[in-house]
């Protein structure tokens, strides 16, 4: 239905007993159906209103990335290769293609985080906003919804990475990287991008690696 009448985000559907009358299903079916269709986020159903085509989200990938690494069915360090490899090419994008607003936005979350140095959690709250504003900037949102879905991994093992950096010098440099990051995005030079941010996952393998995460 969604694909045969070019709905988009938004756009309204029948409710369940109109579809089930449409489809020759019972109502109890496609109850079922449009809860499963809104646990994966393809539509949005709110109370007392219908369902609308839901809009894009990293939810779904974020779950299945946790329940993987979880599950022992991927490694951190598997996850963080495949984010290395995508964040390199964002930050190349975004050095082309970023608006002046949105290298202002990544500057200041790099600044932000020196700012916030004594707080791990705002640090790390900070660091994880400057990754999706990378990958916004980059103009694709597939991108975007990619970087975003790392967020539930980031969140488990930002903390012990930023332990691994036993002292203020260390973690200062960390932070630095950043900056000097944001700074290339915001000047424009796409090899200098890529290639601080290919360092920066390099040295984040490694302190994970420090504490014993593989």
């Amino acid at each position: 239905m969604l694909r045969s009448k070019g709905l988009r985000v938004g756009d309204p559907l029948p409710g369940e007993a109109d579809t089930a009358m449409q489809l020759g299903a019972s109502r109890t079916v496609v109850r079922e159906a449009y809860r499963t269709m809104s646990a994966l986020g393809l539509i949005d159903v709110g109370n007392g209103r219908r369902p609308r085509v839901g809009a894009v989200n990293h939810q779904s990938l974020a779950l299945l990335l946790d329940h993987g690494v979880q599950t022992n069915q991927a490694t951190v360090q598997q996850v963080l290769d495949v984010r290395r490899t995508i964040e390199i090419r964002t930050a190349g994008l975004a050095a082309l293609l970023r608006k002046s607003s949105e290298a202002e936005e990544i500057a200041t979350l790099a600044q932000a985080m020196r700012a916030d140095f004594a707080s791990g959690d705002r640090v790390m709250a900070h660091d994880i906003a400057f990754h999706e504003a990378i990958a916004r900037a980059s103009r694709n949102p597939v991108f975007l919804t990619v970087v975003a879905s790392f967020g539930l991994v980031t969140r488990e093992t930002w903390p012990i990475g930023w332990k691994a950096r036993t002292d203020d010098a260390a973690r200062l440099e960390h932070v630095q990287c950043h900056v000097q990051i944001a700074e290339s995005i915001a000047e424009g030079d796409r090899g200098q991008a890529e290639s601080l941010m290919a360092a920066h996952f390099d040295n984040t393998a490694q302190a994970l690696l420090a504490s014993g995460i593989y």
